[in-house]
């Protein structure tokens, strides 16, 4: 087995949920754990908003972790991928990008236009919608602006302390269907935490969680 550095705790609530995952899906296929190799950062850094501080604190973890004997990094949220034009070229080990994961389960569902919700980078940048237009082709649909600002707030006040009210779901989903009335097929939980929020959720369209799919992923390379 291969061995994998994270970079988790924005927030450590999801990452629980990679490591979990990853455990899990190995254990199902090889009856074994994997060996990984887990930096926690503190989620103060996100908050601050300091993309030159936030690139460097990602960049000196991923050398740690490389240091340590990582094969591989896996950065265990959605937003942090931003930083992922300022690692790789300066690591000598890949990055498991989550956008990856989210396109190649849209083509295996046969999914061509996805709806995006996540926090103001995920859904403003290209480092995912982009990422998924230019390497798979899949068109995404983006929600209005009074939509990406009430949920990158209920994110960031909410969700990443592991709250999760009946309100906070009930705007999640109020989203996603004005997201369904412009087209998509599918929708991309861009946010780590969304999926904790729509646990048990039935809905009318493909849900992509994105934490699932992205920890799919890792086990693929471990077992590789």
């Amino acid at each position: 087995m291969k061995q994998i550095g994270l970079i988790g705790g924005t927030s450590w609530f999801s990452t629980v949920e990679y490591y979990r995952y990853i455990n899990q899906i190995v254990d199902e296929r090889a009856g074994s754990n994997p060996p990984l190799l887990l930096y926690s950062l503190n989620i103060g850094l996100m908050r601050r908003g300091d993309w030159s501080e936030i690139n460097e604190t990602f960049l000196k973890t991923a050398q740690v972790l490389e240091g340590a004997g990582a094969e591989a990094i896996v950065i265990c949220a959605n937003t942090p991928h931003k930083v992922y034009p300022h690692m790789q070229p300066r690591i000598g080990i890949p990055i498991l990008h989550i956008a990856d994961a989210i396109g190649q389960a849209a083509q295996r569902q046969q999914l061509s236009r996805l709806g995006l919700l996540g926090t103001l980078p995920v859904v403003q940048g290209d480092f995912i919608g982009g990422h998924l237009t230019e390497q798979y082709g899949i068109k995404v649909l983006r929600p209005e602006h009074p939509d990406r600002t009430r949920m990158h707030k209920l994110v960031a006040n909410e969700l990443t302390r592991g709250i999760m009210t009946d309100d906070a779901r009930a705007f999640t989903l109020q989203a996603m269907d004005r997201l369904r009335l412009e087209g998509a097929d599918g929708i991309i939980l861009g946010c780590t935490e969304l999926p904790l929020l729509l646990e048990n959720v039935d809905y009318a369209l493909p849900l992509l969680d994105t934490t699932r799919l992205h920890a799919e992923m890792v086990a693929d390379f471990i077992l590789d």
